[in-house]
């Protein structure tokens, strides 16, 4: 008995000093490997913990592979790891990473989109800073589905969501999808409409949602001072309830599909549904995104009974009641006959 009892104290004395040593590696391997290396990780979408793991071990910003699963299983952290781009370094440890890549510590970027440019101009603008392809978002912009009232009365095509992509600042995780890019501006957007009573206001006008979006739009290229924003939609709503051609220059210019400094006679001739100088009422949707003040000065235009206007070279306007005064101020400030 004497003999049992020894080689049972023994084998525990063995058991506890195997579990003593593995308690051991497991604290080594949660510890940071030091060192002050920094590694930039992309976690694709899908990734599992172990491929998770076996990347950070290779860049060295863990020591143990196992050591990192075990402790994401047993803290229920194995299925919260996010897809995203991460900035590691090598002194930090087990817990600390993966309080980075659940969410936390994802690369942050930040973007703005200025007031006036096109569903294209957006695109390459995004691509430029680095949040998403050119092409990816054109895309998604033209096939994605995309579920908001406003959106109900656009008509189809690949220039269906110009105009609604509000500009403004944003932030976004690094690898973020062009689809949630859209989503973030739409839903801006609708914030916007909402906080301005967009649809409401429109009505109030004689317009639909889509046909006050357009007409802003208009204002937006064509205003370049402030102040004069309301009263360049006076005008311009003056001119839709005479029956009038609008004769916007910018509706051109989209038709066009490019900028030109100047505009020429023969291309006010280019047949396309935006060519305001050929069409009557309102171009079939947006030449740009309008920003809150261009909507505002819709919902809010100027009472005025001027019918016409005349870009000065300070890029303030000069504005007419009749023809002949209208040809007088082309005459002034632009030098035409």
């Amino acid at each position: 008995m004497r003999g049992v009892r020894r080689l049972l104290i023994l084998f525990a004395a063995g058991v506890l000093l195997l579990l003593g040593a593995l308690a051991g590696l497991y604290r080594w391997g949660l510890e940071a490997p030091g060192g002050g290396k920094t590694v930039v990780l992309t976690v694709p979408r899908g990734a599992s913990t172990g491929w998770v793991a076996e990347k950070l071990y290779q860049d060295g910003i863990i020591r143990s592979p196992l050591t990192f699963c075990l402790y994401a299983r047993m803290h229920n952290l194995d299925k919260r790891i996010v897809h995203g781009t991460f900035r590691l370094t090598s002194d930090l440890s087990v817990p600390e990473v993966l309080k980075f890549l659940t969410g936390s510590g994802r690369v942050v970027k930040r973007f703005t989109i200025p007031e006036g440019l096109t569903l294209r101009e957006i695109a390459s603008r995004l691509e430029e800073q680095g949040i998403v392809s050119r092409e990816e978002f054109l895309r998604e912009a033209a096939t994605g589905r995309f579920d908001y009232a406003f959106l109900k009365e656009v008509p189809p095509g690949p220039n269906r969501l110009e105009g609604y992509l509000f500009p403004d600042t944003y932030r976004v995780f690094a690898g973020v999808s062009a689809r949630a890019v859209i989503e973030l501006m739409l839903r801006r957007f609708g914030e916007v409409a909402g906080e301005i009573n967009l649809a409401g206001k429109a009505a109030e006008q004689g317009l639909t949602v889509h046909e006050a979006v357009t007409l802003a739009s208009l204002v937006e290229r064509e205003a370049k001072r402030e102040e004069e924003r309301a009263l360049i939609a006076g005008v311009l709503l003056n001119r839709l309830r005479c029956g009038m051609l609008l004769q916007v220059d910018a509706t051109v210019q989209y038709a066009l599909g490019e900028h030109r400094e100047r505009i020429l006679y023969r291309d006010l001739e280019v047949d396309s549904p935006y060519n305001t100088y050929r069409i009557t009422g309102l171009p079939p949707g947006p030449i740009a995104a309008p920003g809150r003040a261009s909507l505002l000065a819709v919902l809010h235009p100027r009472e005025t009974d001027y019918l016409y206007y005349v870009a000065k070279p300070d890029g303030s306007h000069a504005f007419a009641r009749t023809l002949e005064e209208h040809n007088a101020n082309k005459r002034r400030y632009q030098g035409n006959p």
